[in-house]
């Protein structure tokens, strides 16, 4: 038994390496592909990256995402987080969801104490519905080539949206919670870098508060996902084809 385990182990970290990209100026960047489903198929690799702040994107970098594949770039941050060091390349299309704004001030009232951890899922997906389609559309019609979601740390904003895109391919739970476990180890040195605390105790606190963790939380909220009933069957189609081979 330990022996299976450790091979497990091993090639589970070898398949989070291999989805690893690197791209000058970002820390927290990973291809969606190689990824489990439940019908024994896999996810497709060069179809969606998730990612941090690509402002922070070198001239390096940005070349390392055109000759990626990437032609399509979906922005969830608010228009005014957007500060890049340098324009953004012609050939990429740059589609804005800006789940925080879109969410309205209603939801931050009642929800706004779970941001930063899975928490803030399953509250999304039930009250801000309209935001939840237009993220799903814009993967859904995104021309050919790879797209890119991202936020500013690409763990909150950024997980909610890998949640959503590998829960309707149909991507294992299992393998959707340790994607989402990957961030906290890639923003150790953004923390630094901003010269701010690191953000995983005041996290853990919240989580320990609600009597759950954040891979419980994730699995808590796949157990109760219901988005294909009723967001648009064709966009839902369009996301599963572009993620499955």
């Amino acid at each position: 038994m330990t022996g299976t385990a450790g091979t497990a182990v091993t090639t589970a970290a070898a398949l989070h390496e291999q989805r690893r990209l690197d791209w000058d100026g970002c820390l927290n960047v990973r291809d969606l592909g190689g990824l489990p489903t439940r019908d024994g198929r896999h996810t497709r690799t060069g179809a969606v990256v998730r990612a941090d702040n690509l402002d922070r994107l070198t001239a390096e970098g940005q070349n390392s995402l055109l000759d990626y594949g990437v032609r399509t770039v979906v922005d969830l941050r608010d228009a005014v987080e957007y500060r890049p060091l340098l324009p953004a390349p012609d050939a990429v299309d740059l589609v804005r969801v800006p789940l925080d704004a879109l969410a309205g001030s209603a939801w931050w009232a009642r929800f706004g104490g779970l941001d930063g951890t899975p928490l803030s899922f399953r509250p999304y997906l039930d009250h801000c519905r309209d935001a939840v389609a237009e993220l799903v559309h814009a993967v859904a019609v995104a021309r050919p080539g790879a797209v890119v979601v991202h936020c500013g740390a690409g763990r909150d904003r950024t997980g909610l949206a890998a949640l959503l895109l590998l829960a309707l391919a149909g991507v294992e739970p299992a393998a959707i919670a340790e994607d989402y476990l990957l961030s906290a180890a890639n923003l150790r040195p953004l923390w630094t870098i901003l010269d701010r605390p690191d953000e995983e105790a005041g996290i853990a606190r919240v989580l320990a508060a609600a009597g759950t963790t954040a891979e419980q939380a994730v699995h808590q909220v796949l157990a109760e996902f219901d988005a294909p009933d009723w967001l648009p069957a064709d966009d839902v189609a369009a996301v599963r084809a572009r993620l499955l081979t």
